[in-house]
Formats: C-alpha cells, structure tokens, sequence
C-alpha cells in the first residue's frame, strides 16, 4: 500500500477530535499483572501507549500483551515516569484512574524492566496508533519490529467497518476522524466511547481496534515503520 503523504508524521496523536470526559472502564491491577497459563508455543505481540508531559517527554507508558491469532489480551504492564510525571501534562489527572495504580520509578528502571519482560514472553512485534509517535519517544525500544495499527485501521479496504458515507482519499484511508476514538466508534458501534488517555486503558483499546479488524497478523506487513 503507498502511502506517501506526511499525514502520519503530522497528525495529532489519537485524532483532533477528543472527549475530555473519560469513559467508565473496568478497574484494572497495578502492574505488572500475572498472566494466565499459555501454551510455550503461542506466539506473543505487544501493544504500546504512551503519555506525554507538556516538554514532550514520555511520563507513563502502557503495554498490552496479546495472542498472536485471537488478539485476546493475556498481560498488561503500566509504568509511571518519575521526575516526568511531576512536570505535569493534557491527562495528568488520569495518571492514576479510578484504582488503577501503575509503578512509579525512573525511566531506565521502567525501560529495563518492560524489556525484560517483552523478552521473557518471546515477544519482537510492538503495535501502536499512530505508531511512529510513540517509537520515536521509546528509543530504548527501537530494536523491535513496530507497526502501526493507524495504517491499517484508517483505511476502507482493510476496515471494512468504514461506511461508503464517509469520504476517503485515493487510498483508501479516511480524510478526517481516523483517530483511535472514532475508528474504535465505528467497529464497536458505542457511539459514546470516549479514550481515557490512561496509556494502559488506551493500550488495551487500541489492541481491541486489532481484535475487531479481525485480520491475521501477515495484513499489518504493509503497516512496518522501522
């Protein structure tokens, strides 16, 4: 699929459109999170969100873990960034929603330990919307292979939930409201949803985007940014 504008690189992360009220979620554990037994041959992806504070520095990250096949979440892992928390940011105030508790620590402490455990799952495939944002503010992450979910999900002939009444361009990719709320808005069909902008609830929903899309990993090829 071409793809040559820089529509990516200026897009707003998650869409213009937001909703600063945020949806009720189920309570989710501070991580990290014990997964459930797995088959050693099951093969692993992560999905990745990060939040930014007002000098652009990541200050919490979220990480969902999933099956490679069925997109059903098996772990999740939420870090807080401390000096960079402090600095304040657009979503601080869902630093820490509802009982969510994430581990606070320094960001080489967070790192290590998100590699490690990435590791020790097999994992080498990283998922993100809007992907190119968060792996260029994760540089400690660049050696796996990222992909974008927006480059799939943004256009009709992969999204097949995308209705003919919204205009696409020549691509195929949707001209406006393509952002991880709208698009989740149109597979779902929960005309209220609303993102958090918790990076773990936000991770979990875009790997939802993944599961409703119903296609097999070898589609997202095309969506590869590194």
């Amino acid at each position: 699929m071409s793809n040559s504008s820089l529509d990516f690189l200026n897009m707003i992360k998650n869409g213009a459109e937001r909703n600063t009220r945020p949806a009720k979620r189920p309570v989710v554990e501070a991580a990290p999170i014990a997964s459930p037994q797995t088959d050693d041959s099951t093969e692993l992806i992560a999905v990745i969100d990060t939040e930014t504070n007002w000098r652009d520095e990541v200050m919490s990250i979220g990480v969902a873990l999933a099956d490679a096949e069925s997109y059903k979440c098996t772990d999740r892992l939420y870090y807080i960034f401390d000096p960079e928390c402090r600095v304040g940011g657009m979503f601080t105030n869902v630093l820490n929603y509802g009982d969510i508790r994430g581990i606070r620590c320094g960001r080489k402490e967070a790192m290590a330990a998100i590699r490690k455990h990435l590791s020790s799952k097999g994992v080498t495939q990283i998922f993100a919307y809007n992907g190119r944002f968060d792996l260029s503010h994760l540089p400690e992450l660049g050696d796996f292979q990222w992909y974008d979910i927006m480059r799939i999900a943004a256009y009709k002939q992969f999204n097949k939930a995308i209705p003919d009444s919204l205009p696409c361009c020549k691509t195929g990719r949707l001209k406006t409201n393509y952002g991880v709320e709208p698009i989740l808005r149109i597979l779902s069909g929960e005309s209220f949803y609303c993102e958090v902008h918790n990076a773990v609830y936000d991770a979990m929903d875009e790997l939802r985007i993944m599961e409703l899309l119903k296609l097999p990993l070898g589609d997202y090829e095309c969506a590869k940014i590194n």
